[in-house]
């Protein structure tokens, strides 16, 4: 039987990184579902796609293939064919990424592939609902968070060190604006499940939230 993770938080919480840290160190497979709705979020944002209308996003979703693949141990994100790793962190496929996700015609795309994954092989999944909507009955469910100052000063010097110039107080109005979205949006809302354990990673290291999960992974394996 395989044995599921499900991490879930607010943007900026760091749950990429980690989640790819723990799942290496465990020899789970990493599975960025963020990155997956970020690449249909892309492919909506390249084709001028109004969302809210549903014709229009329905169209658009036909022509969106969305997969996953691995070079090395690092997960590549794939829309129609290209790889798009590198081009799906930006601020406006964010955004796009925030609004978009909230639609079940998007949900409904993806959830297939990654409950199907996740019965067949031991995984870490991190996103908005993992562990409240895509895997329930996940042995071990996070709610990995952080303070918006915290993943704010996290998410400005991620800017600067790929020379982007940016504004921390916009990214911090951002990062509001996108946790009251994600918290009240009427699909899948952003929320800790009851089983879930909370870990507030504001004043600790990327090694030292690794640690924990590892922990509490083992603790139930």
């Amino acid at each position: 039987m395989s044995f599921n993770i499900a991490i879930d938080g607010p943007a900026g919480a760091g749950k990429s990184t980690i989640a790819k840290k723990a799942a290496r160190e465990l020899g789970f497979i990493y599975v960025d579902t963020g990155a997956m709705y970020r690449a249909i979020a892309l492919g909506l944002f390249r084709a001028g796609t109004n969302v809210e209308n549903e014709e229009e996003l329905c169209a658009a979703l036909d022509g969106i293939e969305v997969s996953i693949g691995y070079e090395g141990e690092e997960q590549q994100v794939f829309l129609n064919g290209e790889n798009v790793s590198g081009l799906i962190r930006t601020e406006e496929v964010s955004r796009m990424a925030s609004t978009s996700s909230a639609k079940p015609q998007v949900r409904a795309k993806l959830t297939d592939l990654q409950r199907d994954l996740a019965r067949r092989e031991n995984v870490l999944m991190d996103g908005r609902d993992i562990g409240t909507m895509i895997l329930p009955k996940a042995q071990l469910k996070v709610y990995l968070t952080a303070s918006v100052k915290t993943r704010a000063s996290r998410r400005y010097k991620e800017y600067l060190e790929r020379g982007e110039v940016c504004s921390l107080a916009d990214i911090e109005k951002d990062i509001k604006e996108r946790d009251f979205r994600d918290m009240h949006r009427e699909v899948s809302p952003l929320c800790q499940a009851e089983d879930a354990v909370l870990v507030d990673s504001s004043d600790m290291t990327v090694d030292e939230v690794v640690a924990r999960i590892v922990s509490l992974t083992r603790e139930r394996m």
